[in-house]
């Protein structure tokens, strides 16, 4: 029993950097956001290099800077499985996703950028003694990328573009461990550990027409390995022996790439319209395997299947320019699950996820946007469990998440 709980909690820590409080929702650019988070197709600005590294070529000005920040409120409600009428609800602090980039034209083909941006990442926080504490009490989860990029325009229509990734993650964890002293205080476990490791982003960027855009892009798995994480244990003295005060444990953590196609179509010159589909390889997520740095009788290694399923995101929206200084936007999208109804696990909220988005620029100068954004998350309800543990209820998930950013362009 012992030596299964801490398999399950490093199970946890693997799964939620993994999938990162199901927060891949592109909170990339806050221009895009208000259209229901898509880009692919659809060029405003230097966040071209995140969402196509192809349209980069195809930005008006010579140079060009945006930042952003989308605060996260988030909240999930449990009730375990009937009949127990055993409800529980997170107390999430902030999450803070944020954004910069930059982009030049070194001349009418060839463009520069270079993107740092949070596209996982998330805290979730449970009562300390609440039902499921063995598996999780809280978790922190951040990931940074840094994405120089070049563009190349190769005749009018069609650009290219590839980035250079490289991402660093950390994670921070604590659970209940289920053995009580003499005043009756329960176990602790606490895990913190950070790593470093590459990918790339690529894109095509197509304007058949002047009103027409066409994008297709490519992000890869980048394959996060945790060496020498920190693993400290807080236990009864007749058990550290068994359960080592501080110790290690080594993990691979994929995140996952994707295959993204999008377009978008001037019906006037006021309004543009857009939509976005995305393939996401969660599959890549199929097994777990621990290394502790000391092993005892109760903490061994272990290998565990996690069985992840590819999902697919579809987002649509667009703009309306009102005047010369004011632009409206709005959308939404549609997010399949990626974690099956076996190995749900109490940090991952994963469901159903339906956004829907607002937002407006607001431009002072010819040169400055002041943007807003606004994604309302709705998770469905999902009845599942986590079979390893035996411990399964129904979760409800939403979140709201304001944005607000700036571009300058010369």
């Amino acid at each position: 029993m012992k030596k299964l709980s801490f398999t399950l909690l490093l199970s946890v820590v693997v799964t939620g950097m993994a999938i990162a409080g199901s927060f891949q929702v592109g909170l990339q650019g806050q221009k895009q956001t208000g259209m229901g988070l898509i880009g692919t197709g659809f060029t405003v600005g230097p966040s071209a290099v995140f969402f196509n590294p192809g349209s980069l070529t195809f930005l008006e000005s010579k140079l060009s800077f945006s930042a952003g920040l989308s605060p996260i409120f988030s909240s999930v409600a449990f009730q375990k499985t009937a009949p127990s009428l055993y409800e529980a609800q997170t107390d999430n602090p902030m999450g803070t996703p944020f954004s910069f980039y930059a982009a030049g034209k070194l001349n009418d083909k060839l463009s520069l950028g270079l993107g740092v941006y949070t596209p996982f990442g998330s805290s979730t926080v449970w009562e300390d003694n609440w039902a499921g504490r063995f598996l999780i009490q809280n978790i922190s989860l951040m990931s940074i990328y840094v994405q120089p990029t070049v563009s190349y325009r190769l005749n009018d229509k069609l650009g290219i573009g590839a980035g250079f990734v490289y991402a660093y993650g950390n994670v921070a964890l604590e659970k209940a461990v289920p053995v009580v002293g003499q005043d009756g205080a329960e176990g602790q476990a606490s895990l913190e550990g950070s790593t470093g490791a590459y990918g790339f982003n690529a894109g095509i960027s197509f304007h058949p027409t002047d009103k027409l855009e066409l994008g297709l892009t490519y992000r890869s798995t980048v394959r996060m390995k945790v060496e020498g994480g920190d693993a400290t244990f807080t236990v009864p003295a007749s058990l550290a022996t068994s359960f080592p005060e501080e110790n290690t444990f080594d993990a691979e953590l994929p995140l996952p790439g994707s295959v993204n196609l999008g377009a978008s179509y001037k019906l006037s010159d006021k309004l543009q319209l857009g939509f976005d589909f995305h393939y996401v390889f969660w599959n890549v997520y199929d097994s777990l395997n621990i290394d502790f740095g000391e092993n005892t009788s109760s903490l061994d290694d272990s290998e565990n299947p996690r069985l992840l399923k590819d999902n697919w995101i579809v987002r649509v929206g667009g703009q309306y320019l009102l005047n010369d200084k004011l632009t409206l936007r709005a959308g939404g999208y549609y997010d399949s699950p990626a974690v099956e109804d076996d190995y749900y696990s109490p940090e991952t909220p994963d469901a159903v996820k339906i956004g829907l988005t607002a937002g407006l620029s607001y431009s002072p100068t010819a040169k400055l946007d002041v943007d807003l954004s606004f994604l309302y998350v709705i998770g469905i309800e999902r009845d599942v469990t986590y079979a390893p543990a035996d411990f399964g209820g129904k979760y409800k998930y939403n979140a709201v998440i304001p944005g607000i950013g700036i571009m300058y362009s010369l």
